[in-house]
């Protein structure tokens, strides 16, 4: 069943995320995202890399729907 509380918030730092969603390495390092950045909000990361936030979330949240081991 799909939770909507599961989904990744903007506010959360992206060390949460990666713990929480392993199934998440590959879209980091595919966006270029560093571990030195790991304490940061996934909304400060992504708007000093330039990127929308939106963006991320969507990219972030797909590949936890589409791992079929998490409980969204």
């Amino acid at each position: 069943m799909f939770r909507f509380d599961r989904l990744i918030r903007p506010s959360m730092t992206v060390r949460e995320i990666r713990a929480l969603y392993p199934e998440t390495a590959g879209i980091f390092e595919r966006l270029g995202f560093r571990s030195v950045c790991d304490d940061c909000s996934l909304e400060t990361v992504a708007r000093r890399a330039g990127m929308p936030t939106g963006d991320v979330l969507q990219a972030l949240d797909l590949a936890i729907l589409n791992s079929g081991t998490s409980s969204l």
